[in-house]
């Protein structure tokens, strides 16, 4: 161990040195470039409002970028020195240098006059319209910098705005919408707001049927001569604006090809079309029912064009999940003689069925390893209507093959059924719904066994009803008002009683389970939004079960509410799960996650069923120790018993990871993990599982580790190492257990480090 680590060290040193002489393999007459430096006003004493903001803007803004740098190091181009000129195309040596290595950047690759040009044209868009930048270069010893030097003169406020006045037409449109105008008086001169006030007037013309108007069709004309730092704007429409964008359109003939290739483009034109509700609907056999259009098509013959209907056409169209093309034709009649428009809409749907194969796996270093197979069936436009029926079979097979007393081995069988109708469902009422995302009803039946240890098998029948459908881009609702869940297991170890009295605990995981109620789930996400330097993410779950049919279960002789001879479990389950992905820079991303969870069982039940409680620890959870190992609260399995899992009422986790590009697709991440879960009443057997607010915060577990990813946007390979600094487990005042973090042990080593291989990021 020591020789490896004397060797690593022996290595970086190396990278190190070489690092710092770069500078040794240049050229004579070429220096290493290391970057620009901006000055503001130096000779000034006025400082401009978020300056400090505006100089790393403008320091962004000049090229080219220096050679990349890590800890202040430039690694990438030590490493490009250190390979030196490969003598073969292929090797190790031409890996490092082309793969891994960058090149030197050269201050003879820096164009002054051209950075001069960028930073003075962003501090005019800005409003200093009387900006000047001026580039100078610095060289010591073959290291030279760029320093722009920028005076930015005082910065211009709008004076007046004037838009074009006349009661009819584009300036009638424009006046009726100047209480949402981005142009006020007393504001900055701003560029970008300007182009944005073209794209919201543009977008209000759209709206009243100006189809072929567009923002550069709009002029802002500034006057900077009043004086004062001032200016005045005035809104006009330029001369050159073609005639037909000046002319609201309406819409004519609503052409539908439902079946459209290339291929029978002239044949299907020469049909005779079927002509439902103002559409005309051109095909030869019906594969879609006529009424589907209404929802999806939002234009109606002779109303005027709108964006809005535009969009929510196309919108529907593509999410809808039955065709592979879509296009929406407008075609003028006339050549622009007249106001109207012709709409063919082209749609071609995908393959009628469909069979797809996924395969994942997973390993730990507790010797844990499973694999699943997924076979998908998916046949599409099953009743005529765009409905959508999905049959899967997937198989599982875990085993932790050491580490244990014996071989613990673990399968599973899943098989599920479910049909989509993309449409709201809802007896005795027809909800109408003008919203851009496509409804949906879900119905599906769903059957797993689970053969855990070859100690026992869990057979689970579940069927759902329900809803799916989003506010917007950034919201889903799920909700299922009807969720039947039936549990039954059978032991199939040789000796049931051993081992019933080594895990007291298992009885209730095998006592038939029979869940009945309902479930919503609210997610938003704006994660879509790669511009937006804090992404956030959140999920809320609300299930409940027995408190509708418990009203109508009968009671056995021990009192229990019972459907078909089974008790029916009764609680409220609640889980939030908040996360936030904060960009430091481009490369450098900070990930957090807060986990909540709460269950209350009344009437029948004294606690959640099993398969709906919480469970600690694992890959994508508290990554330090195993899988469901953690808790409820203090309490700890023995380890000759650990393949039980443990689960509580109550959980609280709370994870924290600094991601960072390292090369190429490899990624680095290091981390830090908290939570336990907890009964929330204390069960006999398990002293130290009760939950008790004043108590929880010092039974948490903590861990913390560092891990690799290999990221190919397509698919994401993630190795994380991760050791317990604190176990809930241990006694008061005896749980930090930092002190004891020897990687040079064996034994603390064996004891303590979990390795865990997953696919995709753990949150």
């Amino acid at each position: 161990m020591r020789q490896r680590i004397r060797t690593s060290l022996f290595l970086l040193g190396i990278l190190i040195l070489s690092a710092c002489s770069n500078t040794r393999h240049l050229k004579p007459g070429q220096n290493l470039y290391l970057g620009a430096e901006v000055k503001i006003n130096p000779d000034s004493s006025v400082r401009i409002d978020n300056q400090k903001d505006v100089k790393n803007t403008l320091l962004t803004k000049t090229r080219p970028r220096p050679n990349k740098k890590i800890l202040g190091i430039r690694f990438k181009l030590g490493v490009y020195n250190l390979a030196g000129e490969p003598k073969k195309p292929k090797g190790i040596r031409n890996w490092l240098r082309n793969k891994v290595g960058e090149p030197p950047v050269l201050l003879s690759d820096v164009n002054l006059t051209y950075n001069n040009a960028v930073l003075s044209s962003y501090l005019i868009s800005q409003g200093y319209l009387q900006a000047v930048s001026i580039g100078d270069t610095v060289v010591k010893r073959k290291r030279a910098k760029a320093i722009y030097t920028v005076n930015t003169g005082n910065r211009y406020i709008i004076n007046s705005v004037t838009f074009p006045k006349d009661s009819v037409g584009i300036p009638h449109i424009i006046n009726q919408h100047l209480d949402k105008t981005l142009l006020k008086v007393g504001d900055y001169y701003d560029l970008d707001v300007f182009k944005r006030e073209r794209e919201r007037i543009d977008n209000d013309l759209k709206e009243a049927g100006y189809f072929y108007f567009s923002p550069d069709y709009l002029i802002l004309q500034v006057d900077s001569s009043i004086g004062k730092h001032r200016v005045d704007i005035a809104l006009k429409v330029k001369d050159i604006a073609p005639a037909a964008s000046l002319k609201p359109y309406t819409i004519n003939e609503i052409n539908i090809y439902p079946n459209y290739s290339l291929q029978r483009d002239s044949m299907l034109r020469k049909l005779t079309p079927e002509v439902y509700n103002g559409f005309n609907i051109y095909t030869r056999r019906q594969i879609f029912k006529p009424k589907l259009f209404d929802r999806l098509v939002f234009f109606k013959k002779g109303e005027l064009y709108n964006r809005r209907d535009h969009n929510q056409s196309l919108n529907r169209m593509v999410n809808i999940g039955a065709f592979q093309y879509v296009n929406a034709e407008f075609v003028p009649l006339d050549s622009f003689k007249n106001h109207e428009l012709d709409l063919n809409i082209y749609l071609t749907p995908l393959k009628k069925k469909s069979l797809s194969f996924s395969a994942t796996g997973t390993s730990k270093s507790n010797n844990f390893v499973g694999s699943e197979i997924m076979l998908t069936q998916t046949t599409r436009n099953l009743f005529g209507g765009a409905e959508q029926l999905d049959l899967s079979v997937s198989g599982g097979f875990e085993t932790q093959v050491s580490g244990q007393s014996q071989a613990l081995n673990s399968s599973s069988l899943t098989a599920t059924g479910k049909l989509t109708f993309p449409q709201f469902i809802v007896p005795f009422f027809k909800p109408s719904n003008t919203n851009t995302y496509i409804p949906k009803t879900v119905a599906s039946l769903s059957y797993q066994l689970l053969n855990r240890a070859s100690n026992y098998n869990l057979n689970s029948f579940k069927g759902e009803f329900g809803y799916t459908w989003n506010e917007n881009q950034y919201k889903l609702h799920t909700l299922n008002p009807v969720s039947v869940n039936f549990v039954t297991s059978k032991i199939t170890a040789k000796n049931p009683d051993s081992l019933l009295a080594a895990i007291p605990d298992l009885r209730r995981v095998l006592e038939k389970q029979f869940i009945i109620g309902s479930n919503y789930n609210f997610t938003y996400s704006n994660q879509m939004d790669d511009n937006r330097r804090n992404n956030m993410y959140f999920f809320g779950g609300l299930e409940t079960g027995g408190n509708v049919w418990g009203l109508f279960a009968r009671k056995n002789a021990e009192g229990q509410k019972v459907i078909a001879g089974v008790p029916i479990n009764q609680f409220v389950r609640v889980e939030l799960d908040f996360r936030d992905y904060f960009k430091i820079t481009r490369n450098v991303i900070w990930a957090n996650r807060l986990n909540f969870g709460y269950g209350y069982a009344y009437g029948n039940s004294t606690s959640l069923p099993f398969v709906r409680q919480f469970f600690a620890g694992g890959s994508n959870d508290i990554r330090a120790f195993p899988a469901r190992s953690l808790g409820p609260g203090t309490y700890r399995v023995p380890s000759r018993e650990s393949y039980a899992d443990q689960s509580g009422d109550v959980k609280a986790m709370f994870n924290t990871e600094l991601r960072f590009k390292l090369v190429s697709v490899l990624h680095g991440a290091l981390f830090a993990d908290a939570g336990n879960v907890w009964l929330r009443k204390e069960d006999p057997t398990r002293p130290g599982s009760g939950f008790e607010f004043k108590t929880a915060l010092s039974e948490m577990a903590v861990g913390t580790g560092a891990g690799l990813r290999v990221d190919a946007t397509i698919f994401i390979i993630r190795l994380d190492v991760a050791f317990p600094i604190r176990k809930p487990y241990l006694a008061p005042g005896e749980r930090w257990v930092i002190d004891e973090v020897d990687f040079g042990s064996k034994t603390w080593r064996k004891d303590n480090l979990i390795y865990n291989i997953g696919i995709g990021y753990p949150f």
